[in-house]
């Protein structure tokens, strides 16, 4: 079905219901004002990435029958359910789903993502078996592979959402070699939100 030493680009979303995604940044702005941050942050990573044909983005949704949703995230990509269990178990399995390809997975919630992060990834994994974009709160915003299979195993008790995250993972990463990326801002609470905007501003 995909072509040997394809790169792809696993992009990781929740379908937008008021409620059910950034909880941590509701808890701060409100639901409505965290839905409207998380659509247009997740809408303008896919319109930056999906275009790109040096790699293959896949859009990979939870709750999985969003996947099939038309209406939820227009564009040229491809889709697919996360399935269940918990995050590490999910994204294992995307990126051993590509077993045969380079592959990147990344959230949808990082303002700063862009095509030179992700092409930077995938350079990355010329010389690397593992490549990681590290976030300023100790967890990372890129996770990828030179090829799928390397990624078992990488996301076995992680403690997500602390800032013990990253350092989880490359534990876990044994003999792996590993690439490591820029660090970018994950933005989880309102505090966050404030900081990367002040920084935003001045740039």
């Amino acid at each position: 079905m995909t072509p040997r030493r394809q790169n792809v680009l696993i992009v990781f979303a929740r379908a937008p219901r008021l409620g059910a995604v950034k909880r941590r940044l509701a808890a701060g702005i409100g639901d409505p004002a965290a839905l409207r941050f998380y659509v247009r942050t997740t809408r303008t990573l896919l319109r930056r990435v999906a275009r790109d044909r040096r790699w293959r983005t896949v859009l990979a949704m939870t709750p999985d029958r969003a996947a099939t949703a038309r209406s939820v995230w227009h564009g040229k990509f491809d889709r697919m359910g996360q399935r269940h269990g918990a995050l590490g178990q999910r994204m294992e399995r995307a990126l051993l789903r590509f077993a045969s390809n380079s592959v990147l997975l990344v959230g949808s919630d990082i303002p700063d993502i862009g095509v030179s992060q992700i092409a930077a990834g995938f350079a990355a994994l010329g010389t690397g078996d593992l490549v990681l974009g590290p976030a300023d709160d100790g967890g990372y915003w890129l996770v990828g592979a030179r090829h799928g299979g390397l990624a078992r195993g990488l996301f076995r008790n992680v403690r997500w959402s602390s800032p013990h995250a990253l350092a989880d993972t490359l534990a876990n990463a044994g003999q792996r070699r590993i690439a490591l990326l820029e660090e970018l801002t994950d933005i989880d609470t309102a505090e966050d939100l404030a900081r990367w905007s002040g920084v935003s501003a001045g740039r």
